[in-house]
């Protein structure tokens, strides 16, 4: 009876340890595999497919959203597996919400659906020239200022950062590094105090400014207020609104995001392409056409999931495609699609494979993983290049996504957007 009783409780043990690690491993996967947000067209019937997911329960808590799992009866409740899709249906637009639970007991998550209209926009993959004027001066770093009896000092380590951004010098309000510099010349090396937002923070902080062997004065820090660069665009939607790159355009020294007070899009000509290689990213290299006749739109903002603004009819008068329907995260399937770039100097669709897709990636602009497959590219590129961030990735006859990064050792691989994730800046 004791060697039994013990076989019981090793076989009870051994049960629950089991469960548990289920448990465990599907609310891993439900934290990182099922999105917290869907987007769903109104009035169409949406497919769904959760892979790796165990036997659950899917509640709609609104009568707006009709589920299903293979019957033709909408249902308010249905049980879902990872073998198995499941269909969304809503009758009006809003915002609703459903809820997870494992085996139909324990919670798990709860998730947004936003009903919306059919979106459409136009895909482009042509080159713009992108100038961003910072919102402030941006400080990349502090260095050394040697003065008349050749001493070096470094006034503001400690004070200033890599990242700040100036907003003001004793109460004046800065635009540009030339404005800075006139007024830290001013202060003839007396206290000066700058106004500084840091992490979203303004702050006022004092420095002493140090006289150099030439006779004026300076900080000792390094400042940047523009920056400038090659990049493609992604979509113009009806209202002449465009999205493009996919990222937002970071500081080349500090790597954050530029904080923007403006922006413009010009004119750009490819002039050569650097094929990428094993641990070298290749690079289009090109000219950007400065100057009023030149621009092409206004840049409004640039955030993770790139830069966002205006167009206007020189831009949309060179636009060749067709306007396609918006496909949202549960359209995109892993498979066979194209990417839309005038690499070449003609726009065109090149193959690639979506290799996966991650619909809950804490990265925006790493919503899946692409491999570029058109021996046509490949011969021009070697893959993914520099600049070419932003070209548009078309499944089944929907914009899907876009182009936004390459992978360092192979170039033929990168990772694309949802987007959706850029309509919704």
């Amino acid at each position: 009876m004791t060697g039994l009783r013990k076989f019981k409780r090793y076989v009870t043990g051994t049960f629950f340890a089991a469960l548990l690690s289920a448990v465990g491993f599907t609310c891993y996967y439900v934290e990182h595999m099922i999105p917290d947000h869907f987007s769903i067209v109104e009035d169409h019937v949406e497919s769904f497919h959760f892979p790796g997911l165990l036997t659950s329960t899917l509640l709609s808590e609104s009568e707006e959203v009709a589920l299903g799992n293979g019957s033709n009866i909408p249902a308010e409740e249905i049980k879902i597996t990872k073998n198995s899709p499941f269909t969304m249906y809503a009758t009006k637009k809003g915002s609703y919400q459903l809820n997870l639970k494992l085996f139909g007991l324990f919670h798990l998550k709860n998730i947004q659906v936003d009903v919306v209209d059919t979106q459409y926009a136009t895909p482009c993959g042509l080159p713009v020239g992108i100038y961003l004027k910072s919102n402030g001066i941006m400080v990349i770093g502090t260095g050394e200022v040697t003065s008349p009896d050749g001493t070096s000092k470094e006034p503001a380590l400690g004070i200033l950062q890599s990242g700040d951004y100036i907003e003001a010098i004793n109460g004046t309000p800065l635009n540009t590094k030339e404005q800075l510099i006139e007024a830290v010349n001013h202060t003839a090396g007396e206290e000066a105090v700058l106004t500084v937002r840091r992490a979203g923070q303004a702050i006022d902080v004092k420095v002493d400014p140090v006289q150099t062997a030439e006779g004026d004065y300076k900080l000792g820090a390094w400042v940047r207020d523009d920056t400038q660069g090659i990049g493609t665009m992604t979509y113009v939607d009806p209202n002449g609104n465009f999205g493009a790159l996919g990222h937002g355009i970071s500081d080349s020294d500090t790597g954050e995001t530029v904080q923007i007070e403006s922006g413009s899009l010009y004119e750009t000509a490819i002039m050569g392409i650097e094929k990428g290689s094993t641990g070298k990213p290749g690079v289009m290299s090109g000219v950007i056409y400065y100057g009023p006749g030149s621009v092409l739109g206004e840049i409004n903002a640039n955030i993770e999931e790139g830069i966002f603004g205006t167009v206007n009819s020189r831009f949309q008068e060179r636009l060749e495609s067709e306007p396609l329907e918006i496909g949202y995260k549960q359209d995109v399937q892993e498979g066979p699609a194209t990417i839309r770039s005038s690499v070449s100097g003609e726009l065109k669709d090149y193959d690639i494979e979506i290799l996966k897709v991650d619909y809950s990636s804490d990265k925006t602009s790493k919503g899946m993983v692409i491999k570029v497959t058109d021996e046509e590219l490949l011969n021009l590129t070697g893959g993914i290049v520099q600049g070419m961030s932003g070209s548009p990735i078309i499944q089944n006859g929907k914009l899907i996504g876009a182009v936004t990064h390459v992978f360092i050792q192979d170039s033929t691989k990168g990772y694309g957007i949802f987007i959706e994730n850029m309509l919704a800046h």
